[in-house]
């Protein structure tokens, strides 16, 4: 699988709102399906399929305890996202910085040696 291929795969299981609360709660520790499910008005099977594409994507990974198998969270592709994503940084500055400029500019001149 690609660096292409592995973000497509992230990016399509982040872009659902379940599976990304799911990982928030993940992010607070390890836990099995049935807690999982309890936030949704979703079945165990619903909430299986979502924990299915998470783990397809890398960010969930299951081990295995006895006869249960909870989930946690592995920030591994999440961290790939966020390199991804800042090299885009200098572009986002650069219009920040623009739209700070410009707004300096409309902000009326203050009198000095007056008060009010």
């Amino acid at each position: 699988m690609t660096d292409d291929d592995r973000l497509d795969e992230t990016f399509a299981a982040l872009s659902n709102a379940t599976r990304r609360a799911i990982l928030a709660r993940l992010a607070e520790g390890a836990a099995n399906v049935n807690e999982l499910a309890e936030p949704f008005d979703l079945t165990l099977p619903a909430i299986s399929k979502h924990i299915k594409v998470l783990e397809r994507a890398g960010l969930v990974v299951r081990s295995q305890r006895a006869q249960f198998r909870p989930c946690a969270l592995d920030p591994t592709p999440l961290e790939e996202v966020s390199t991804w994503a800042e090299q885009y940084r200098p572009v986002w500055e650069a219009r920040f910085d623009r739209m700070d400029d410009y707004l300096k500019q409309l902000r009326p001149r203050r009198k000095t040696g007056r008060t009010r």
